[in-house]
C-alpha cells in the first residue's frame, strides 16, 4: 500500500489512476510520495521513505531539487500537460496588448449611473482605446518546447509571421513546427519581432535575460509577454522601456506588488494553466509517473534523475540510484558477472540510475541476496529499491 500526499488541491482525475494499492491524502506525515502544484517545498522535511515528488505542472522552482536529488528522491514535472492553456492564454495576451481592451473595459465602468447617456458616451469615447491587429505582424518565439511549439503554430494560423530561436530544440519539436516558421538567432527575434514571447524554463542562465541590453535590442513598439516565470525579466528595466516608449505593452502571468497597476504593463493573475482540462491533464500525467515509478520503478520526466523506462520481463527488479565518478556500473556488472541479470542504467550529471531484472528472487538468502548485498556495500549508493 502506498500513500501519496498531496500539498495542494489536486484534481480528482488521479483517482481513474491509482487502484487500490494507493491512498491519498493531504494528512500524511510519513508519505512514500508527494503530489504538488504551486505549495513552496523549500524548508518540506523529507522523510525517510519519501521516494518522489510529482509536479503537477512544468515549473519546479518550488521544489528544492538538490535535496531531494541527495536523498535519492526522484522529482517530476509534466511537460506539456498544459501546454494548450499556455497557448490559448499567449493569443489572449496579445490581443490584450494590441487592442487595449483592458484599458477599455476599465473606463466603461466609469459610466455606471450615466443611464441613457451610455450608448452616446461609449461611441465619444471609444477613440482613446484603439489599436492594432496582429495578423500580418511578427512574432518571436523564445523556447520551443511543448508550449512555444503550439503558440508559433496557432500564431501562424492566424496569419502572423513567425520567428523562433531555441538552442536546445528537439528534431521531435523541429518536426511539429509549421515549415513557415524560421528558425533565427535570439538577436533577429528580438530586432524584428513586433510581439516577443517566452516559454522557457527559470534557470540561472536564463534569470534576467531580458533586460536593458537584450530590450535595446528590440524593435521600438514591441510587445513583451512572459508567461514562464516572472524572474526571467528584469522589472526595473522592463518599466524603465515601458516609460521611454522603447516597448508598447508588457503581459505578465506572475503579478508582483511594484507591477500591478503599472501603466502599461497587464499583469494577469497566474493564470495560464488555470482551466479545468490542465489541471486535469497535469493531475494524471503526475499520478500516472508516480505509478510508473513506485510499482516498475521507471523514470520518465525526471528534472533531477535520468529517465529510464524498461518494460517488466521478469519476474524481480532492483533499482539503485547513485552518485557518479566513481565507476558504480563497472563495479556492478562485476559483481553480477556471468549471473542472469539484465543491466540497463543512464547517467544525468553526478546522478545515475541503473535498473537490474531478473527470475531470481532478490531476498531468498541465497546468491542473489549476496549480489544485492555486495552493491548496497558500494561507495557512491544513494539508495536501492526492490520491486
Amino acid at each position: 500500500m502506498f500513500e501519496i500526499l498531496t500539498l495542494n488541491e489536486i484534481s480528482d482525475k488521479i483517482y481513474n489512476v491509482f487502484d487500490n494499492n494507493y491512498i491519498v491524502s493531504k494528512d500524511f506525515t510519513s508519505p512514500d510520495a508527494i503530489l504538488v502544484r504551486s505549495f513552496q517545498m523549500a524548508d518540506y522535511p523529507i522523510n525517510d521513505n519519501l521516494l518522489a515528488v510529482a509536479r503537477a505542472g512544468a515549473g519546479v522552482n518550488n521544489i528544492p531539487l538538490d535535496r531531494m536529488t541527495e536523498a535519492g528522491v526522484v522529482v517530476f514535472n509534466t511537460p506539456g500537460a498544459n501546454a494548450n492553456a499556455v497557448k490559448e492564454l499567449t493569443i489572449c495576451a496579445m490581443l490584450l496588448a494590441s487592442r487595449d481592451i483592458v484599458s477599455g473595459i476599465t473606463w466603461q465602468a466609469t459610466l455606471v449611473g450615466k443611464g441613457a447617456e451610455v450608448p452616446k458616451l461609449v461611441e465619444k469615447g471609444k477613440s482613446q482605446f484603439g489599436g492594432i491587429e496582429i495578423a500580418g505582424k511578427t512574432l518571436g518565439v523564445i523556447g520551443l518546447g511543448a508550449i512555444g511549439v503550439k503558440v508559433a503554430n496557432a500564431a501562424v494560423a492566424l496569419d502572423m509571421r513567425v520567428l523562433g530561436y531555441d538552442p536546445y530544440l528537439t528534431d521531435e519539436n523541429k518536426s511539429k513546427l509549421d515549415p513557415t516558421i524560421s528558425l533565427v538567432s535570439m538577436e533577429e527575434v528580438l530586432a524584428k519581432s513586433d510581439f516577443v514571447t517566452l516559454h522557457l524554463p527559470y534557470l540561472e542562465a536564463t534569470k534576467n535575460m531580458i533586460n536593458a541590453d537584450t530590450i535595446a535590442k528590440m524593435k521600438t513598439g514591441a510587445v513583451l509577454i512572459n508567461l514562464s516565470r516572472g524572474e526571467l525579466v528584469n522589472t526595473t528595466d522592463i518599466k524603465a522601456a515601458l516609460d521611454s516608449g522603447k516597448i508598447r505593452r508588457y503581459v505578465v502571468d506572475f503579478p508582483t506588488e511594484d507591477i500591478i497597476g503599472y501603466p502599461k504593463i497587464i499583469s494577469i493573475p497566474h493564470l495560464g494553466a488555470s482551466t479545468e482540462e490542465a489541471e486535469d491533464n497535469c493531475a494524471v500525467m503526475a499520478a500516472a509517473q508516480l505509478k510508473d515509478y513506485l510499482e516498475n520503478g521507471n523514470i520518465k520526466n525526471s528534472v533531477n534523475f535520468p529517465n529510464l523506462s524498461i518494460g517488466r520481463r521478469s519476474a524481480h527488479r532492483m533499482t539503485i540510484a547513485y552518485h557518479t565518478g566513481s565507476g558504480v556500473i563497472e563495479k556492478i556488472t562485476a559483481i553480477l558477472g556471468n549471473a542472469d541479470y539484465t543491466l540497463n542504467f543512464a547517467e544525468r550529471k553526478s546522478v545515475g540510475y541503473a535498473i537490474i531484472d531478473t527470475d531470481v528472487p532478490l531476498a531468498d538468502g541465497g546468491e542473489a541476496q549476496s549480489i544485492m548485498e555486495s552493491i548496497s556495500d558500494l561507495d557512491d549508493i544513494i539508495n536501492i529499491r526492490i520491486l
